[in-house]
Parts: C-alpha cells; structure tokens; sequence
C-alpha cells in the first residue's frame, strides 16, 4: 500500500473559517480514507483575543463588528452554524487555554482522541456558545465526554503539554504562516491558506497522490 500523503493541518481552535472547513476535512477522509495522514496542530491567531479584536476592529464596531462578520462569513455554509451569542455576549479572552488541553489530551489519550475533543471544543463554542477560553468549562466538557481529566491535569502541571504547544506556535512562526486554517501538503510541498473549498483540496492532494515524492527535484 502506497505511503499517504501528510497534510499538517493549523488552524486555531476560535477561528470562524476553521470551522467551516470542519465539513470539508470530514469529506477529504470519508473520500481519501487510507490515503492521507493529517496532523493537527495549532497556531495564534486568537492567543490575545481579549485585546486583538476591540483594537484591529475599533473602527469597524469593535466586538459587535467582528461578531456581524463572523455570522456573515459562516452564513453561505449551513453545515457551520453560529450562536448569536458569539463575540458579543460571550468573549473568549484567549484560544490558548484551549489549545493547551488539545495538547494535554493528545499527550495523554493520543491524536486521534485530540481531534475529537478538538471538534467537541468547537461545537461547543460555536453552536452552543460556551466561553472556551475558560479552563473549568474546558474541564466541564471533558468530564461530559467522558474522559478523566487527572492525566490532562498532570501533563498540564509538569509542563509537557505546554511544551508540545509551543513547539506548534514556533513551527507555525518558521514556517511563515498567515493564518488558520492552513494546510502544509507534502512535508512542505504545498501551502493552501484560508477559506480553500474543497475541490480544491481534493484537486491538490489528488494531484500529490498521482506522483511519487521523488518526482518533485527531477530539473
């Protein structure tokens, strides 16, 4: 069986086109299932969110205009809806606490564990309207999936999960990353960026299954 194809995947956990992409990840593994390999990780986007929105939308309405554009850029995307809530009655001050326990999860129940929570964090915020930058609601969510959160504590408390997150905002940074979400095809490959719909991910990452890796340095 051929080798899959690695998609490093970054996005941060607050950011509205992330959770559009959400419905296009699920197709690209229904569809490529066995082919590709994709990694989560995380970058800063909303790490300051408490103080990034009111100054870089001051003069667009503040909270109240960044709330109006993320219902209007998720609004053609019925597969990601949005609280009213959001960015006016409840401000997460940080996407970095939630970025913290994905990594604590993946630390201790594995990746595949951690995207799953990844996609509950953003339900949970997204749909339902829970501030996530919260630890204690963070915990809460845990704790109603079912999981046991002393090993999530643990790698919290000894810093490896911190760690692990860090080593993702730095790679992000070498990288030169613009913004969430972005996917790096190929170990580097290929960089798409932002609000890519999904035929041409699949056109992408199709084309990259077509040719061995070997190909790419032929001249």
């Amino acid at each position: 069986m051929a080798t899959p194809v690695v998609i490093d995947y970054y996005s941060d956990i607050l950011c509205v086109w992330a959770w559009i992409a959400q419905r296009r990840i699920d197709e690209l593994n229904e569809k490529l299932s066995g082919k590709i390999e994709l990694r989560y990780h995380y970058l800063d986007v909303f790490g300051d969110a408490v103080n990034k929105i009111p100054s870089q939308w001051q003069e667009k309405g503040g909270f109240s205009g960044f709330a109006q554009h993320v219902h209007q850029a998720a609004a053609p995307y019925p597969d990601a809806p949005i609280n009213s809530k959001l960015w006016t009655d409840v401000r997460p001050t940080t996407s970095a606490n939630s970025h913290l326990v994905l990594k604590a999860v993946e630390l201790s129940y594995g990746k595949e564990k951690s995207i799953e929570v990844a996609l509950l964090l953003r339900q949970a915020f997204f749909i339902d309207a829970e501030d996530i930058s919260q630890i204690s609601v963070l915990f809460s969510l845990l704790e109603g999936a079912g999981i046991n959160i002393q090993p999530i504590k643990k790698t919290i408390d000894d810093g490896s999960a911190m760690a692990s997150l860090m080593a993702d905002y730095q790679q992000a940074k070498t990288m030169s990353l613009k913004g969430s979400p972005s996917y790096i095809i190929d170990n580097g490959r290929q960089v798409l960026y932002g609000n890519v719909g999904y035929r041409v991910l699949l056109a992408n990452i199709e084309e990259h299954l077509k040719q061995p890796t070997e190909e790419a340095s032929w001249c």
